[in-house]
């Protein structure tokens, strides 16, 4: 385990599609969660295990960034989040999560292709427990990757969730 040094700190945001938890130090933000998704408890567990760190309780500049951004993604504003992000996972995950965030805005890829991506075409499965593992919700854009044959596949959130986000950036 790595210790942090940093204080973690938290908001709670309210969004069209539900209320997300962010948890950031003073440096990124190293969480997204839905607070009502089955995962929400698994994003906070892999972050204080990480840091070997508690989460205070209040927002700080971090959060405001991704509160002020996610307002603007919501209204139409934004494509393009500037947060910064640390990432929680392994060299691969993470080699996942940064292809994730050059799929622009409004459209789709599937696995196999976000598999190609990062140069391991056969690694279909590995990039889908990637996708599932993904810790910053909207922000790394795990929702933009459905199956081969264009239907939904899952989603933390539920696929609900994910067909809104899907509409909401193709208008």
């Amino acid at each position: 385990m790595i210790k942090n040094t940093a204080q973690l700190f938290s908001a709670n945001i309210d969004t069209p599609i539900g209320q997300l938890l962010a948890i950031a130090n003073d440096k990124a933000l190293w969480a997204l969660s839905f607070i009502d998704s089955p995962k929400h408890q698994y994003a906070i567990d892999r972050v204080t295990s990480k840091t070997c760190s508690d989460i205070k309780q209040e927002g700080n500049a971090i959060t405001d960034q991704i509160t002020r951004e996610l307002s603007a993604y919501f209204n139409g504003d934004l494509t393009a989040f500037k947060t910064p992000l640390h990432f929680v996972g392994t060299p691969f995950q993470i080699r996942v999560w940064q292809a994730l965030q050059r799929i622009p805005t409004g459209t789709t890829e599937s696995y196999s292709t976000l598999a190609t991506m990062i140069g391991k075409p056969t690694a279909t499965r590995a990039v889908a427990n990637a996708n599932g593992a993904n810790l910053l919700s909207i922000v790394v854009p795990c929702h933009r990757i459905i199956q081969k044959d264009g239907s939904l596949g899952g989603y933390a959130s539920g696929t609900p969730l994910k067909a809104w986000l899907l509409k909401h950036e193709s208008r």
